[in-house]
């Protein structure tokens, strides 16, 4: 069905004035999407992948589904990684690919940090198809499919104990313009820098339970500052429920199970709290992470701490 020409100005213009890089409530599954430091933190290798279909009822409403897999090298001071991601909103998709190298350092006995950078390319890509122009022969929305193609890169720290972690990161650091068309010689839209602030710390009650608060702090100038706060209580290390807080978005709950430590399931449900209530039933998201092999030694004598 063709879209009203309206949609698609304010998607484009939200390239410059809103968060251009997909969101997770289950972030503390798949830091890595967000920080390239965080490859090779545990001494196995991990694939994630995370599906998010937003604000269901609503027409052309995003959807993301992101797949990402890291680990060590047999140096376990030493991890690669690499991370693809499609976002869709009505007749716009983004598809971004990025390639990483960490190296980790110890800074205090079971403490120790990472550095990890990460380079690829984002492509953003409008379906001229899928949109009705106000003028019929207007020239931007008669070209099929456009499409704009940029180099990307990221860069992040990563602070870590078996208890506790923080990290720190930049994305979208070569500020690129973003261009449809090879005769356009401007462009108002850029690929602003977003800031990622992270940290949590696992509470241990007794031998069977966990409380584990978590948090995000996203910086998309000059978009809204958002600000994530989860917390979930674990049951052996294996069935978990959470509840999390986004500022000017919604409420999160969740529930997740592990399987023999080498399959995580995941799913959160958002309650929307904005205007959008009155016309979505929420968001859904779906987490699924595999572990590569299991590392020689236990946990308490992880060999990425030696």
């Amino acid at each position: 069905m063709k879209k009203l020409l309206l949609i698609p100005i304010i998607l484009l213009a939200s390239v410059a004035q809103g968060q251009q890089l997909p969101q997770f409530s289950q972030y503390m599954f798949n830091q890595y999407a967000h920080n390239p430091a965080y490859a090779a933190v545990n001494p196995y290798w991990e694939g994630t992948s995370c599906n998010r279909y937003q604000w269901i009822g609503v027409t052309d409403a995003p959807r993301t589904f992101t797949l990402s897999a890291h680990g060590p090298l047999k140096d376990p001071n030493i991890g690669l990684g690499g991370y693809v991601y499609t976002d869709i909103v009505g007749p716009t998709r983004r598809i971004g690919f990025q390639a990483s190298f960490t190296y980790h350092i110890r800074l205090y006995e079971n403490i120790k940090m990472a550095f990890g950078l990460s380079g690829g390319f984002n492509q953003w890509l409008l379906d001229a198809d899928k949109i009705t122009a106000y003028h019929p022969n207007d020239f931007y929305f008669s070209n099929g499919l456009l499409k704009s193609t940029d180099p990307d890169a990221k860069f992040g720290i990563w602070v870590y104990h078996p208890d506790w972690f923080f990290g720190a990161s930049i994305g979208q650091m070569f500020h690129n313009k973003l261009s449809f068309l090879e005769t356009q010689t401007g462009s108002d839209s850029f690929m602003e820098d977003h800031f990622y602030f992270t940290g949590g710390y696992t509470f241990q009650i007794g031998d069977d339970w966990a409380i584990e608060p978590t948090m995000m702090l996203k910086m998309g100038l000059p978009a809204p500052v958002k600000f994530d706060l989860n917390v979930r209580g674990i049951w052996r290390d294996m069935v978990w429920l959470g509840i999390g807080m986004r500022t000017q978005d919604g409420l999160p709950l969740m529930l997740g199970y592990k399987y023999k430590d080498m399959l995580t399931i995941g799913y959160a449900y958002d309650i929307t709290l904005t205007k959008l209530k009155s016309y979505t039933t929420g968001t859904h998201e779906i987490m699924l992470g595999v572990k590569f092999g299991k590392p020689d030694s236990k946990p308490d004598e992880d060999p990425s701490l030696e």
